[in-house]
């Protein structure tokens, strides 16, 4: 018989999994002039959940989770061929040329110091 957390955990669980499904990852394929079109993302989720005795005995727990589906592109399938075309992540490239400029600066920065 399960206990109460590995009952909590399994719920948790299970609600998680229908949330993340492939629809919700790929979406409907799109016919457009002659080209089918799919939505791919990375789908991630997580859960956490625990239980306890109380100050009297009783028993207590709790627990929680969450969902992040990421768009990273699409299928574009035509008789011809078949390609990926990708999400440009703009804020991820923006922070590392800012990460870059920071290396570089700190680079030229280091020779001159006065010793």
């Amino acid at each position: 018989m399960p206990t109460p957390t590995e009952e909590l955990v399994a719920t948790i669980s299970e609600r998680l999994k229908a949330t993340a499904n492939v629809k919700v990852v790929y979406g409907e394929p799109q016919v457009l002039e002659g080209k089918t079109i799919i939505s791919v993302a990375v789908a991630r989720y997580g859960f956490g959940a625990g239980a306890g005795t109380g100050p009297q005995g009783e028993g207590t727990g709790g627990g929680g989770g969450g969902v992040s589906v990421k768009p990273i592109g699409c299928l574009e399938i035509t008789p011809e061929r078949t390609r990926f075309i990708p999400v440009i992540d703009v804020n991820r490239l923006a922070m590392l040329g800012l990460i870059a400029l920071a290396l570089v600066l700190f680079w030229f920065r280091s020779p001159f110091r006065r010793r």
